[in-house]
């Protein structure tokens, strides 16, 4: 029988020959040590040329693409292509493994780059969207992650001059980024007229913000900021791939085989072309370059390695070479000498040396070379190539003997006869030809009958016989030299043969996997020497098994290093190494051969460490002699706790049936009913498959956990506590070094850990977010401050956790067999172990992830438990065999017997262990397990007189251990905790069923007892007094599911699973009386009421037997249901049966015969039932749940005042009802404590207590009922029902609007106004008449006979030089975000200053001087406001805006925290919140910020916003959260409001555990949407609804409603830090008592109102802030007040209009004072030099235009309506006004000498008034055949002409007042303007972008000196353009501050302001013209 197990022997990589130079840049460095580091393949190098040495990194699983080298050059970092790359960073000189960078990228890490100090790391991706990545990369954390680019990034590069500065380049592009907070924010580089946009390829940083840059075309792009500064033309003839900056200057290299040195200013130092060299040749392209004082490394295309000595640079060292690019096939081996041939794509074949580690010679084909053989002699190589000939050279001078071509396919296989007189040639065309070595290579046979190519050949050793093996997986046998086919398999033998490379055979079957027939092995070659096959496969692993291998899936050992498919293996000749080359990586691999012997003495050197063990796992063959598995360990390794329906999914669920069931929701409902329960005591634990969860706490109370509950459990008292933060089964439990804390794990889709204390069972950290299904193992560190824990998903992930944080610091997969058991060692943190099925693992944590190797044992044993010892390297772990075994390091040093059966649990103390197995024995140990110290046998006659129950059977498995207090603390399989005294008795506390499902469960009649029956064959009678144990226990012969005592309490009736029932002594348990009638399961079993005279017994076979009790006869048979059987109950008489079965139909028998009875559901209810367990049926139909598809209501049962229904579910749930639950989904209070199935409930006689059993828990759990008016507030209870309420307290316009805006980014804005026709820059252009004419532009003569063109634009100050204006400034802006937004308006220093915000600007306005300052670093609108309370934060802001999906990238939502004072930003938090952040609140300590999204999800974020670190994220509600505050005097707690509901948040850690507010403390209270929130003391929350009132909480209690604090919606609310006070701000009318306004005492029971004096019919106020004596006030209508306590005096301190688009402006003619009129309907007069609202009129319709007639005394209006009007400015009275028109007037002009008015409207006409007529304004005459509506009209300077720019994007020109069209080009290009505002129009088509297809040019106006125009536009930005500007996509400037929607732009007086209205924002700005100098 062969061996099974690996071979013995093993490989070493000892030498690599290569470089990746293809696709790859800037990857060869010098380290620190003068060593050389680049890669290969999978594999980092470390290249010693002195020594001639290499050093091998594997830490990788793919190729790897990039590389970095560390500032201090000892680290380097390498990334790796595949689905989930990662990056390596790792030491240079020991190659080991640092930190592993994973999780963030997809495909591949195309660059890395380490900043200055070597802290941070940027990686960039090769995703779809090139993501970039900065790393913190010793902690394997992510810093900041943005999408790069739309194309591939090539090169990305620190600013080693700025912090925080980096630059990116690639296709077409080059960024600028900058890091704040976790955003990384680009610019793109700007070209402009310095250079062409090209591909950039590398770049390098040098001071002063100068980038220097190499491009495709070969120039070098010099870069300042992010402008392109200057070019240095033809650096290199083309592309420049690589620069390399170091102390002396800059090194370059490019595609034209040159690199160059530069100086620091970049001035070219010298020149070396390596074509021009003796080793260079044509074609020659630098890949990278590396300058290190005088010497340069130099990396070319087809990978090579230059040295390069600075003053000798004619003569390059070449030090690597490899193939060129294309895949490598061949390879021979030399018969005699240490050489080996390969023969590449790359039409190259080359000769190594094997010892020299060289290329000896190497020869050029004319084809690419497929395959090699050398001849017996080693004189002649035979290549085979891909065209299908092949060619023999002689070795010594690489000479051709012949080139025979007889074939068209290639050639894939050839070899040469062991006697040397033949050679065999296979090729793609299915067939092999023989030729003879003598005859010149004549041919001399030929074998065919193969039907696909030929793969592989041998040759016997007598060179008689051939095989081959074909593509079709045959494997065939010729007879030599003929080539006849041999059939007759006889004959073959006694073959011999003189070498092996088939893949076919038996003697090779086990290099397939065990259940596969995929051949994946390329090539295998065995060394019949040392017994062993060396196989090389597509997935780039080498292995070794042992020869031969005759059955599948033998086991093997494999190397890494190679990335893709290895085409080739074979051993060298005298079988020292084995040689393997790559077919994509084209690199050849040399590994030593380390035979047994030499293995055996290289034990101590540790194995080269790797991410996949060279020990493999994955072989596949049952070894032999590995035991049978524990049947314990068996049905442990098979669960695997998948739930059909995790909790996590249940509001999902409820979400998708609302929708169904909207209408029952509105239907009122029961209340949920008064008293609630408490849990009281559990009877379980969970030991059947959990080991090590029992230990002693600090006080001595015992911790463990059952279902989903972890106890403490004192056992003085005989009490239990219960920690109910779980949701689902608890699967292990480890205890804090210092035993005060305990983690726990559970099931769940994404399972979470707790870490809670025993004392108050608060919870101290909740971690999620990294485990599946389920966490089944974890330990704590010795020092208590990380965490180690293992899911259940099936790679075992291990994670490493800061517990406190709630921070990951490492994660790795585990293994794929179970993993039982993590410990950390407890001296050094950093390092771990695991243990599991077949396998023992060593770890060590390295920045993100982990590294592990496998223990070295003989066999491999499943490990069910391990203990660290008495030192750092000793660890003892017990096998399933019952061994222990000790190791050091990681060899195994011996094993000792200590138990028969597994070793269950072991547990170290000071001096020695002890340890428990399946065989019920606790032995304690010395310190080196040399000898057993003592063993105590668990037995029944030991048991101490004290014991809380029984024990089942002598000598349970023991599943956990644990010392203290003098005591032995033993857990077993049967649920049973048991305290072994060192003396010797056993005192049992707690016991539970054991394994099965807990079914049967009944209370007795008048005494405190209960009885369960359990599939685990047992029945078990409970104490419910508090004495709590069990009292009395029998097996039965078979489970059972059903119990029931008769009404004296004398028998008891057990049902049991073979359709069998029992009636047995109540007090002995010994049988009275048995019957066996049906097959299938008794259901349910019940006495009639009274005497108790029938039993009726119902089956799943449909049936309920009738028996009589006293005559044991069976008297009747219910017969009629279609189903099986599931519930009972009698009527009190005793005649009539209630029934349910599992088809959820409702049926009635009379007894004792069993007559089918129709019974109307309204009688049902009059019957007086006995008792009531059912759950169907009108009285109950309230308790089936929203989403009955996925959950069942497996119990019920009624209080015996008939006034609570108890019910249990298949989720786990308890849950209490009002009775009767008329009505669907009533509401109802629910505890959560059972895992996963209640299997049934049952009240107590008296109702004192509410018993329920589990079914996989197996619990039996007691609750003590507490009736109505006794209540503690408490956390478990929640109330609820499946569907809300739809009453929400009323309707109100604002709250509606708020909550249903859409904010979308400026970006995807559209056309504010309807469009229609092509845009104006794809128009075509009329030719002129001088073109029409011939001429071409400028050849006219100088002195033109012509008359010179007039002036486009008259202007104003003519005899004044003209200036252009350069830029301009933001001065003022009128406006305040008060419609939509909330809370955000703040006092800063101390009311010295105010801060608020509109558009994307947020706005500080000093009171004093009424400057405004502005900070406008927001892309887009600011939502949220909110500023830093604590001191040590002054002036600290944070805003959050509008953003895109949350992609991280520019257009993302995110929240700015800055400087009031200084503007400078603190801090970007870039977020998921897509669509915006709509609220942000600071902590009290100022360092967390909390912020809410308008996702669908509305999801709530916390952050770290100093570090930019997201903390903890979590789904806040399903509808819109208008706010959400930290509490005043916390950095865990806060409290969202919003639609319907209010919450109650903790953070725990990094998770956020949330509360909804309970109701029903108080009668008839409802959810209403909440508003606002502010805080009292003690806990109290106060929150504003939208009915008015204001409801009172303590903790999350409702405890007082404040009703009408206002009359209508409370929108904001503000709690003063310095005393308590609350101010709270709602809608409401002006009175004598009330107003919007109020200021309330700190329990809001007192409060004075104040009136706002604004004149509006209802106050509506959006936001307060209180000052010292003083209350600040935003108001809807947009105005901020400030209002003084003690007088009530107000001040207005801004205006804006309310309501917006703003579409009128116009500036005054000579003053600095403009109009602006709105929707809002008032029209509003600013001064710019006082920066306030001078007047305002309201004109009862909203306004579209307004214009000041040109002395400045009139001012006309245009109305929405139509209708327009004049005003004389002096008295603002109304001087005339006329309706001609029933559409929007869009606008109005005054004629330039006064007499003419021009009004526009949306009907397509221009209507012409003559004002020197009088008031009356009758219509002259009107523009016809306009083809759309009128935007903008000018004036000609004489008045005489007017021009329309219109809807159809076409400008028009008519005569006035005449109207008539005037349509030549000429006449038309010979008018001077009056003004231009026109966007059309040639002189203007340079302002439209290119990006302008949905949105448009909204408004423009060219500036008085006629030099500049300024334009607005929808995406809400302000450009200023040269004038005139004919040329398309004009250079401009552009300014940022406005929403979307730009709707008027006017230069004011003198070109002294440019001023723009706002739509969206329904703000004006006011820029400051800076003027270019004379």
């Amino acid at each position: 029988m062969a061996d099974r197990t690996a071979p013995n022997c093993h490989l070493r990589l000892e030498w690599v020959y290569g470089y990746r130079g293809h696709q790859c840049r800037n990857n060869l460095y010098y380290t620190a040590a003068k060593e050389i580091v680049y890669f290969v393949a999978g594999v980092g190098v470390v290249y010693n040329t002195r020594e001639h040495k290499q050093k091998f990194y594997l830490g990788h699983n793919d190729d790897i693409i990039s590389l970095a080298l560390h500032p201090e050059r000892v680290l380097v970092a390498t990334g790796q292509v595949g689905k989930e790359p990662y990056i390596c960073v790792w030491d240079s000189y020991t190659v080991q493994t640092v930190s592993i960078l994973k999780d963030v990228h997809s495909h591949g890490i195309a660059c890395l780059a380490f900043d200055l100090e070597g802290q941070c790391l940027v990686s960039v991706g090769l995703d779809s969207k090139n993501t970039i990545c900065v790393w913190d990369w010793r902690r394997g954390k992510v810093l900041a992650a943005a999408p790069g680019h739309t194309d591939r990034i090539f090169d990305i590069s620190w600013d080693l001059y700025q912090p925080s500065k980096l630059v990116s380049c690639g296709v077409k592009h080059i960024k600028f980024w900058s890091l704040c907070g976790n955003a990384l924010t680009p610019k793109r580089g700007v070209f402009g007229k310095t250079g062409d946009l090209q591909t950039i390829l590398c770049l390098a940083c040098a001071k002063d913000e100068v980038t220097y840059s190499g491009a495709l075309n070969g120039d070098i792009y010099v870069w300042k900021g992010i402008n392109l500064m200057k070019t240095v033309q033809g650096a290199h003839g083309s592309g420049i791939f690589s620069m390399n900056v170091c102390e002396e200057g800059f090194a370059t290299g490019g595609r034209d085989g040159c690199v160059r040195l530069w100086d620091l200013n970049f001035k070219p130092i010298t020149l070396i072309d390596l074509r021009e060299t003796d080793q260079g040749y044509k074609g020659l392209s630098v890949r990278s370059v590396c300058w290190r004082g005088d010497h340069i490394l130099v990396g070319t295309q087809d990978s090579e390695i230059f040295e390069v000595v600075v003053h000798d640079r004619t003569k390059p060292f070449l030090i690597m070479q490899g193939h060129c690019e294309g895949e490598l096939w061949a390879l021979a081996v030399h018969p005699t000498k240490p050489l080996a041939m390969t023969g590449s794509d790359d039409r190259s074949v080359r000769i190594w040396s094997l010892i020299d580690h060289a290329l000896i010679a190497r020869c050029n084909m004319e084809e690419p070379i497929r395959c090699a053989a050398v001849s017996t002699d080693g004189i002649h190589l035979a290549l085979g190539m891909k065209d299908g000939s092949f060619t023999v050279l002689r070795v010594r001078d690489m000479t051709e003997v012949v080139h025979i071509k007889d074939r068209k396919e290639a050639i894939h296989e050839l070899k040469y006869s062991p006697d040397g007189a033949h050679l065999a040639v296979g090729s793609n065309d299915n067939s092999v030809d023989i030729y003879g070595v003598v005859q010149r290579y004549k041919k001399v046979g030929e074998c065919s009958g193969s039907t696909s190519f030929i793969t592989h050949m041998d040759w016997s050793t007598d060179s008689k016989y051939l095989q081959i093996n074909d593509g079709s997986g045959r494997r065939l046998f010729y007879r030599m030299p003929s080539g006849k086919e041999v059939t007759n398999r006889e004959e073959l033998k006694l073959v011999q043969w003189a070498s092996w490379t088939c893949v076919l055979g038996p003697e090779v079957n086990g290099i397939s996997p065990k259940y596969s027939d995929i051949n994946d092995i390329n090539s295998v070659d065995a060394n019949f020497n040392n017994q062993v096959l060396v196989t090389a496969d597509d997935y780039g692993l080498v292995k070794l098994l042992r020869y031969p291998c005759i059955k599948k899936g033998a086991k093997f050992k494999k190397y890494l290093g190679h990335s893709a498919h290895i085409t080739n293996a074979r051993w060298s000749h005298d079988y020292q190494w084995v040689i393997t080359i790559g077919g994509a990586d084209h690199s050849v691999f040399q590994w030593k051969f380390v035979p047994e012997r030499k293995s055996k003495e290289a034990v101590h050197i540790a194995p080269q460490e790797t991410l996949a063990d060279s020990n493999s796992e994955e072989s596949d063959s049952d070894q032999s002699d590995v035991p049978e598995m524990d049947s314990e360990i068996e049905q442990e390794t098979q669960h695997t706790y998948r739930r059909q329906v995790y909790k996590e999914d249940l509001p999902q669920l409820k979400e998708q049936c609302k929708e169904k069931h909207r209408a029952t929701a509105m239907k009122k409902k029961e209340r949920a009913p008064g008293s609630g329960v408490k849990l009281h005591f559990i009877h379980g634990y969970r030991g059947y498959d959990c080991r090590s969860n029992l230990f002693y706490t600090q006080t001595g109370e015992i911790v463990y956990h059952v279902a989903a509950i972890g106890v403490v459990y004192n056992r003085q008292q005989n009490t239990q506590r219960f920690y109910m933060g779980h949701d689902d089964d608890i699967l292990c439990l480890a205890i804090h070094p210092l035993k005060d804390f305990v983690a726990t794990g559970q099931v769940g889709r994404d399972s979470s850990i707790h870490i809670w204390d025993t004392e108050s069972l608060k919870p101290m950290s909740v971690l999620r977010g990294f485990h599946q299904l389920g966490v089944c193992a974890l330990d704590f560190s010795a020092d208590g401050k990380r965490l180690a824990s293992v899911g259940l998903d099936d790679n075992h992930t291990i994670v490493l956790w800061d517990w406190r944080k709630g921070e990951k610091l490492s994660t790795m997969r585990g293994s794929k067999d179970k993993i039982f058991v993590v410990k950390m060692n407890p001296y050094l943190p950093d390092k771990l172990i695991t243990a599991g099925v077949k396998h023992m693992k060593f770890w060590h944590k390295a920045g993100g992830g982990l590294i592990g190797r496998k223990g070295n044992m003989g066999k491999t044993e499943t490990m069910m438990c391990a203990v660290y010892g008495w030192s750092e390297e000793m660890v003892f772990s017990g096998t399933c065999t019952g061994d222990i075994c000790i190791w050091r390091d990681m060899f195994l040093m011996k094993t000792v017997k200590a138990h028969d059966g597994p070793v269950f649990s072991v547990h170290a103390l000071e001096k020695g262990f002890v340890t428990g197995g399946k065989d019920g024995i606790v032995a304690l140990w010395d310190d080196t397990f040399e000898r057993c110290l003592k063993t105590y046998a668990i037995k029944r006659a030991v048991l101490a007189p004290g014991s809380k129950g029984l024990l089942l059977e002598d000598n349970p498995s023991i599943r956990a251990i644990s010392l203290g207090h003098g005591h032995i603390l033993v857990g077993t399989k049967n649920g049973e905790i048991l305290e072994v005294d060192k003396s010797g008795p056993i005192t049992l506390l707690v016991q539970g069923h054991m394994e099965g499902e807990v079914w049967g469960l009944a209370t007795h009649p008048h005494l405190p007892l209960c009885a369960t029956v359990s599939d685990d064959k047992t029945l078990r009678i409970w104490d419910l007094s508090p004495s709590h144990c069990m009292l009395a226990v029998r097996k039965l012969r078979k489970g059972g599911r059903c119990c029931c005592f008769s009404p004296d309490g004398k028998a008891l009736a057990v049902g049991l699973n073979d359709g069998s029932f029992l009636i047995v002594n109540a007090d002995t348990l010994e049988d009275l009386v048995s019957f066996h009638h049906r097959k299938d399961i008794i259901s349910d079993i019940r006495f009639s009421p009274g005497s108790g005279k029938y039993l009726a017994v119902a089956s799943g076979d449909t049936f309920v037997d009738i028996y009589n009790v006293m005559s044991s006869k069976r008297v009747g048979v219910c017969k009629g249901c279609l189903n099986y059987v599931t519930h009972l109950d009698w009527d009190k008489r005793g005649k009539l049966l209630q029934v349910n079965t599992g088809g959820k139909e409702q049926f009635f028998f009379e007894a004792p015969r069993g007559k089918k009875q129709t019974i109307p559901a309204t009688e049902v209810e009059k019957i007086n039932w006995s008792t009531w367990t059912c759950v169907l049926g009108t009285s109950v139909e309230g308790i089936w749940p929203l989403i009955n598809e996925v959950t069942e209501v497996t119990a019920a049962c009624l209080s015996s005042d008939k006034k609570v229904l108890a019910t249990g579910d298949d989720l786990g749930y308890v849950k209490l009802f009002r009775y009767p639950v008329r009505g669907k989904y009533a509401k109802f209070k629910r505890y959560v404590a059972h895992s996963t199935l209640v299997t049934n409930v049952r009240w107590t006689h008296d109702d004192g207590l509410l018993v329920t059993v589990g079914g996989g828990d197996t619990c039996l759990m007691i609750w003590a009922h507490e009736p109505e008016g006794h209540r503690e507030i408490r956390q478990c209870d929640s109330e609820e029902s499946d569907v809300e309420s739809e009453d929400d307290g009323g309707y109100d316009s604002d709250v509606t609007r708020e909550n249903e805006i859409n904010y979308t980014i400026k970006a995807l804005s559209t056309n504010m106004r309807p469009m229609t026709g092509l845009k104006p820059h794809l128009q075509l252009k009329e030719p002129s008449v001088d073109e029409r004419q011939g001429v071409v532009r400028g050849s006219r003569p100088p002195v033109s006979r012509a008359l010179p063109q007039p002036e486009k634009l008259q202007t104003n100050n003519v005899g004044k030089k003209k200036r252009p204006i350069e830029d301009l400034v933001l001065e003022l802006v009128f406006g305040y975000r008060g419609n939509d937004c909330r809370n955000n308006v703040h006092y800063l220093n101390d009311g010295a200053d105010i801060i608020y915000h509109t558009a994307s600007v947020g706005i500080v306005l000093n009171l004093t001087t009424s400057c405004q300052s502005f900070y406008a670093e927001h892309s887009d609108d600011i939502l949220c406001l909110t500023i830093n309370q604590h001191p040590k934060f002054p002036n600290v802001v944070a805003t959050g805006q509008v953003g895109d999906t949350g992609d991280m990238s520019a257009t993302s939502p995110s929240i700015h925290v800055w400087d009031a004072m200084t503007k400078q930003t603190l801090s970007v938090l870039r977020c998921f919140h897509s669509g915006g952040v709509c609220s942000v609140s600071f902590s009290a300590t100022g360092k967390l910020l909390l912020s809410v999204g308008l996702d669908p999800e509305h999801t709530v974020t916390i952050w770290k916003w100093q570090e930019g670190a997201k903390v903890a994220t979590r789904v806040g509600h399903t509808q819109r959260i208008f706010v959400a505050e930290f509490r005043p005097d916390s950095d865990t707690h806060f409290v969202s409001v919003g639609l319907k509901h209010v919450r109650f948040w903790t953070l725990a850690g990094r998770a956020l555990l949330c509360k909804k507010g309970v109701l029903s403390s108080i009668e008839d209270a409802r959810m209403q949407t909440m508003l606002s929130v502010a805080f009292g003391a003690n806990n109290l929350t106060f929150t504003g609804t939208i009915s008015g009132d204001v409801c009172v909480w303590k903790e999350h209690i409702l405890v007082r409603i404040v009703a009408k604090a206002h009359t209508g919606p409370v929108f904001t609310m503000y709690t003063t830090l310095r005393d308590g006070l609350i101010v709270t701000g709602g809608k409401e009318r002006p009175s004598k008592e009330g107003g919007a306004l109020k200021l309330w005492d700190q329990e809001l029971k007192r409060c004075r109102a104040f009136r706002l004096e604004t004149g509006q019919v209802i106050d509506c106020v959006r936001s307060v802030c209180r000052g010292k004596g003083k209350i600040l006030v935003g108001t809807r209508n947009a105005e901020i007040i400030e209002v003084g306590e003690k007088n009530a005096a107000c001040n207005i301190l801004v205006n804006g209009h309310m309501d917006g688009p703003i579409w009128g402006l116009g500036a005054h003619p000579s003053r600095d004072v403009f109009l602006s009129a709105a929707e809002d309907g008032t029209v509003r007069l600013w001064d710019i030099p006082e920066k306030k609202m001078l007047n305002k009129v309201n004109l009862g319709h909203p306004a579209r235009t307004i214009s000041y007639s040109p002395e400045g005394d009139m001012v006309a209006i245009g109305m929405k309506n139509g209708e327009f009007i004049i005003l004389l400015v002096a008295s603002l009275k109304i001087w005339g006004k006329k309706r001609d028109r029933r559409s929007p007037i869009q606008d109005i002009r005054f004629s330039p000498n006064s007499r003419y008015l021009a009004v526009g409207s949306t009907e397509s006409a221009v209507d012409f008034y003559d004002l020197t007529l009088g008031p009356q304004l009758n219509r002259i005459n009107s523009c016809r055949d306009i083809p759309s509506f009128v935007m903008q009209m000018d004036f000609s300077a004489d008045s005489t002409y007017v021009q329309i720019s219109t809807g159809a994007y076409k400008r028009l020109v008519y005569e006035v007042p005449s109207g008539k069209p005037v349509t030549e080009q000429p006449h038309i290009d010979r008018i001077t303007w009056a003004t231009w505002t026109s966007v059309l129009g040639d002189e203007v088509i340079g302002i439209w972008s290119r990006n302008t297809d949905k949105a448009d040019v909204t408004c423009a106006c060219v500036s008085h000196s006629g030099l500049n125009i300024a334009t607005g536009d929808d995406f809400g930005m302000v450009k200023l353009f040269d004038f005139p500007c004919p040329e398309k996509f004009g250079k401009h400037k552009r300014f940022l501050g406005h929403s979307a929607h730009l709707t008027n732009v006017r230069f004011t007086t003198g070109d002294r302001f440019v001023v723009s209205a706002g739509g969206d924002d329904r703000s004006v700005f006011v820029w400051r013209c800076v003027h270019a100098a004379h």
